[in-house]
């Protein structure tokens, strides 16, 4: 895999800074039952990271000490580790929101038997990979059948209550283009799958988000590959907006490696780039939130954070404006 790192650090990218922590954001692990094209962390089922039962702990003390309103669980798969369970438990217990971010084939994989019932009884929000509403192009960027079980899988959450009106469980689907492009109109796109799914398949969900490929990991390597990395730059940088400045995910989360370390945000984590301490040595690590939450923090940036603030914009929880 070609690295991307050193075509993107020197930058013009706006400075800017870390506000009070809401949002505790873990990657669990590379694990995945899945390869798909677009992955900007790289998993795949031989992959071996997994998060430690000592630092799921840590986490759990985290959330109390801190008083975190969001913990968004990512992978990988991350119901693939161990201690997802048991992590997803303890949070709901201390009142937190939990979000897992669900590829939807791991339901069907042997092992997670019963995972939709338990994701059902704790609250937890789904934020499902869905990267179309068609077979042909969710099978070429995720692999031959996803798209069957897919379906089949938010046919199954459906069946719990996710995604129905009046429901609390919340179903959220997750859109990447496929090549070098932005992505179109949250609303419109979000209009388009309801009625599509719906009418194709009776499935029902909340909201659709639009996220902007990163030019790091699998993807930048893809570009790098097909002479196509400095054109999607270029492509990026052309459509900043600086409005996207004020709502921007890194600014109220920190985002933590399966070993404990912590980021600005996900891309930086896949980046090896730590969140940037003044005056301080080494990588910050979870067990520092014990004691400090680093506000006003210098976030860490270079030319991919354009891929947040062009056009709509683009975060975890999709497009920042209309």
């Amino acid at each position: 895999m070609l690295p991307t790192l050193a075509l993107l650090e020197a930058t013009d990218f706006p400075a800017i800074r870390r506000q009070s922590l809401t949002t505790l954001q873990m990657n669990l692990g590379y694990l995945c039952n899945q390869s798909c094209v677009h992955c900007h962390v790289n998993a795949g089922p031989t992959r071996k990271e997994l998060m430690s039962d000592e630092l799921i702990d840590l986490a759990i003390e985290v959330m109390e000490k801190r008083n975190i309103q969001i913990l968004d669980l990512t992978g990988g798969a991350p119901e693939m580790n161990p201690a997802f369970r048991r992590l997803v438990i303890a949070a709901r217990a201390l009142g937190v929101k939990v979000i897992d971010r669900c590829n939807l084939t791991i339901l069907f994989e042997p092992g997670y038997e019963g995972l939709a019932e338990f994701l059902a009884e704790q609250g937890v929000d789904v934020v499902a990979s869905l990267p179309c509403y068609s077979a042909e192009n969710v099978d070429k960027q995720r692999g031959k059948g996803v798209f069957e079980l897919s379906i089949e899988a938010l046919q199954r959450l459906n069946a719990l209550g996710y995604g129905q009106a009046n429901s609390p469980l919340q179903l959220s689907l997750v859109y990447n283009p496929q090549g070098p492009v932005l992505p179109p109109s949250q609303k419109k796109l979000e209009q388009d799958y309801k009625r599509e799914l719906f009418e194709q398949f009776g499935i029902v969900f909340n909201e659709l988000f639009t996220i902007t490929n990163m030019p790091i990991q699998r993807f930048g390597s893809m570009l790098i590959s097909k002479g196509q990395f400095d054109d999607y730059l270029t492509l990026l940088k052309h459509n900043f907006a600086a409005a996207n400045l004020k709502t921007v995910m890194c600014k109220t989360m920190v985002s933590v490696d399966y070993l404990g370390y912590l980021y600005d945000c996900d891309f930086n984590q896949q980046l090896g780039k730590a969140i940037p301490v003044e005056g301080a040595q080494g990588r910050p690590h979870l067990k520092d939130l014990l004691t400090q939450d680093f506000v006003q923090q210098p976030i860490w940036v270079a030319e991919h954070c354009y891929g947040c603030t062009a056009g709509q914009g683009s975060s975890c929880g999709g497009a920042l404006e209309g």
